[in-house]
């Protein structure tokens, strides 16, 4: 949200002195070069404007940061978020100004992050409006429905955090890799042998407590496939339809794994 607040000011100002330039400034200096500022102005603003245009409203590049999406995706893959597959919005605002498609169960999406809306976060969507969830045992139940879920093989990887002390630690973690159909999306999870534990009143206290919880108009239930090393809707609740960036379908880089370049997000 910064970034485009950013380009949104360099591209008003640009695009100021380009016009200041042309129906004024140019006629008063006459033979006189122009000033450096009319020139970077007249060099940046076109291809800052075409850059605003994709982002905005085409495809916009994400770095994953961390591995709560895992094994789907990894931290430090480079990802392309397709922009108006669910509807075209005002930059910054987030107002929907041409309503096309929604979510759907299994869609990679990307939103803002209801608690502090500066930050974009990126899970699937496990729930739509007026869903009943249940998350019990490992396993998800949406409306009544348990999910098929097959174990496949082991996974292991390396976690790392902060110790007490600020200093980088690492610590090698094993799940158990499952393949979960989830509505017409096949697509694989990690599944800890550790307890969950989440804040009071929220959706996870309440799968603790054998309840379900229903999914709101307008509203979303948004889990990581890292299922036991994830924030997500158990932890801070679902997510608007106002607060939708877009949906993930390609990742275009990682300078760890090359492999993984030119890999479709399912």
């Amino acid at each position: 949200m910064y970034f485009a607040l950013f380009m949104i000011a360099i591209l008003v100002v640009t695009g100021l002195i380009w016009l200041l330039d042309i129906w004024v400034l140019r006629k008063n200096r006459g033979d006189q070069a122009e000033p450096w500022y009319v020139e970077y102005s007249k060099s940046f603003f076109p291809v800052i404007l075409l850059v605003f245009t994709l982002r905005s409203f085409l495809v916009e590049p994400f770095k994953i940061p961390s591995g709560s999406m895992m094994p789907t995706l990894l931290a430090g893959d480079y990802i392309l978020v397709n922009k108006f597959t669910y509807g075209l919005r005002v930059p910054v605002l987030n107002n929907t100004f041409i309503k096309m498609n929604h979510p759907q169960r299994g869609d990679v999406f990307v939103f803002h992050y209801p608690p502090e809306p500066t930050i974009d976060y990126i899970k699937r969507v496990v729930g739509l409006p007026g869903d009943v969830i249940q998350y019990q045992d490992k396993h998800l139940t949406i409306n009544g429905q348990k999910l098929d879920v097959k174990f496949t093989e082991n996974y292991t990887y390396t976690m790392s955090f902060k110790d007490r002390d600020g200093s980088d630690q690492e610590n090698s973690m094993t799940a158990q890799q499952s393949s979960e159909q989830l509505g017409d999306m096949k697509h694989d999870i990690l599944i800890h042998d550790i307890p969950n534990q989440y804040p009071s009143g929220s959706p996870g206290e309440k799968f603790l407590n054998g309840e379900a919880v229903t999914v709101p108009a307008g509203h979303y239930f948004a889990m990581g496939d890292n299922r036991d090393n994830s924030a997500d809707s158990r932890v801070w609740g679902f997510v608007p339809e106002h607060n939708l960036v877009g949906k993930a379908f390609f990742i275009w880089f990682n300078f760890d794994q090359f492999h993984r370049i030119g890999t479709s997000i399912k």
